[in-house]
């Protein structure tokens, strides 16, 4: 009769010493699938291959290896909010689908930096074309409106140099839907706006008061003046019926690769007046597209 308190043998049962890992304990312990690489997801470099060839193919935005953590982060919410339990299966979902996600799926990789008046010099030569034609009736595009900070800069510059009567419209487009959404309210915290001086606050924006405290809102006749729309600059369906005086494409197409850029200014080319300014980031150069738009500051061109 065996003795079930005993070993049978001492090799079939017996533990490593102490201080000595068992290979196969240590395989059973060893965390396996996503935990292994300490993420909620299971995250492929064939997963990221499909997301940079996605967002080029629906918003011309090149996404350069160096982005994976931020791809990853940013688009975990959308497999939760759809419930996929991995990347592959979403983004094979996504590409079956023709609905309302793929306009999550551009919002979530999308980068909304602004600020308001940033770049001063900007508004500074902005303000000084429009009173050289005090009387013309302005029509003036900001295409990366982001949360609306750059509209309203725009707008606050236009009833400084011509009048709150004067003819000015704008119209302000982003890819990115939630943004819009935001910018269309105006409502921003006391604390963003901290560049502005006390004049343009109590000029421009209405304070908060109660629950509200600590917040303001751009004033009516402010938000009147914009026409808030969505474009996506690499769609060959803008709605822009006549052509504008001042375009505003501020740090968008470093997000593109140069054949994007080419087509991008182009059709900017086709729906600015001859003679229109094209206000462009500080980080952007087209001296290859001399024969669209002529350099006429920092980052400022004249269209051909």
């Amino acid at each position: 009769m065996i003795n079930m308190a005993q070993p049978t043998s001492a090799s079939s049962t017996a533990r490593p010493p102490v201080g000595r890992a068992d290979p196969a304990f240590a395989t059973a312990a060893a965390p396996s699938g996503p935990l292994a690489q300490g993420r909620e997801f299971v995250w492929t470099n064939a997963d990221f291959a499909r997301v940079q060839a996605l967002i080029y193919q629906r918003a011309g935005i090149s996404l350069h290896d160096g982005k994976h953590a931020m791809v990853y982060s940013r688009l975990s919410r959308r497999l939760r909010d759809t419930g996929h339990s991995s990347f592959h299966d979403y983004l094979g979902w996504l590409e079956t689908h023709d609905g309302p996600e793929w306009q999550e799926f551009i919002n979530a990789l999308t980068t909304n930096l602004t600020a308001f008046f940033r770049e001063q010099h900007h508004f500074e030569i902005f303000a000084s074309h429009l009173r050289s034609k005090p009387s013309a009736s302005w029509k003036v595009w900001c295409n990366a409106a982001s949360t609306g900070e750059e509209p309203y800069s725009i707008v606050m510059t236009a009833f400084e140099a011509l009048g709150a009567n004067a003819s000015f419209k704008l119209t302000a487009s982003d890819i990115d839907s939630r943004v819009l959404a935001t910018a269309a309210q105006g409502v921003y915290r006391l604390d963003s706006l901290k560049g502005l001086s006390p004049e343009r606050l109590q000029k421009f924006f209405l304070r908060g008061k109660g629950g509200n405290l600590g917040m303001v809102r751009a004033k009516p006749e402010l938000r009147r003046a914009i026409d808030f729309m969505s474009v996506n600059l690499i769609r060959d369906d803008w709605p822009f019926k006549e052509p504008f005086d001042v375009v505003f494409c501020r740090n968008v197409m470093i997000y593109f690769d140069a054949a994007t850029q080419r087509r991008v200014l182009e059709r900017i080319h086709r729906v600015l007046k001859p003679g229109g300014m094209l206000f462009v980031g500080h980080a952007e150069n087209f001296s290859e597209s001399r024969d669209l738009f002529t350099l006429r500051g920092k980052t400022v061109y004249e269209r051909r």
